[in-house]
């Protein structure tokens, strides 16, 4: 079966994922015991630190991939980024300078920065949006300023982005504060699909088949499998649509 993973930091040496191409081999084995066949080399750019730009992403991504298969490594890799909200994001796409998750440019991952929203990441997605470009906003339930008012996700739903949901970050890797709300946002349907993020082992591999295991367990196969479909539509350039409600408000308990 395949199984498609949006984002990963696997490629050798070129931001702060593998440190070498033994290391990447090894995740790329991980990956592959985790039940992924397909995945996107997603480094990060525009993001202050890395500024990694198409052409140089598509040779790596070329390389390593001719190194899996020297490796025996059944693993199908493509090249894309892990796009910084920034202000230079218009004149990066004018100049072609950006990778989408698909041969098309439809779906671009988007990362905020960690601490918080900025002010103007709603015009920004609007711009993208109309652009033809849908958003894809990564691990939300990661950004502090998500964290403390969760709310703020829909928002950027509203206006036709989507979410993805770190695998880890479902199974409690980051801690129970981040899980409960990865939680909330996959029962509210929220949630595009899951990714790995991966960036090294042992602590930042694939989490899949674990987030899967849970999901089929907690929201049914149904969705499990709804999550997989749509990960595969994000590569093939398909519709992705989410049935998704405001999140339930947390219940108050109240001392007297």
């Amino acid at each position: 079966m395949v199984l498609v993973d949006i984002h990963s930091h696997i490629l050798p040496g070129i931001d702060d994922g593998s440190p070498d191409l033994d290391s990447s081999l090894g995740l790329a084995e991980a990956a592959v015991a985790d039940g992924i066949t397909h995945a996107l080399m997603t480094p990060h750019t525009l993001n202050g630190k890395y500024l990694n730009h198409k052409k140089d992403v598509i040779k790596e991504t070329a390389d390593f991939q001719k190194a899996l298969k020297e490796n025996n490594i059944p693993l199908t890799i493509f090249p894309s980024q892990e796009v910084r909200l920034n202000g230079n994001l218009p004149q990066a796409l004018d100049d072609d300078d950006i990778l989408f998750c698909d041969e098309d440019g439809r779906y671009m991952l988007l990362e905020f920065p960690s601490e918080d929203v900025p002010t103007y990441a709603k015009d920004m997605t609007f711009k993208l949006l109309g652009r033809g470009i849908t958003p894809i906003i990564v691990h939300p339930e990661r950004n502090s300023g998500i964290l403390a008012h969760p709310e703020r996700l829909q928002e950027f739903i509203e206006q036709g982005c989507l979410t993805q949901i770190t695998a880890s970050s479902y199974v409690g890797v980051f801690g129970k504060e981040i899980e409960k709300l990865a939680d909330r946002f996959v029962e509210a349907g929220q949630v595009a699909t899951f990714a790995s993020d991966a960036h090294t082992l042992p602590k930042r591999e694939s989490r899949m088949h674990d987030a899967y295991e849970k999901l089929e367990k907690t929201q049914g196969l149904d969705v499990a499998n709804s999550f997989k479909q749509n990960a595969r539509n994000i590569i093939n350039y398909d519709n992705v649509n989410l049935n998704w409600r405001p999140l339930k408000k947390k219940k108050r308990f109240w001392l007297f």
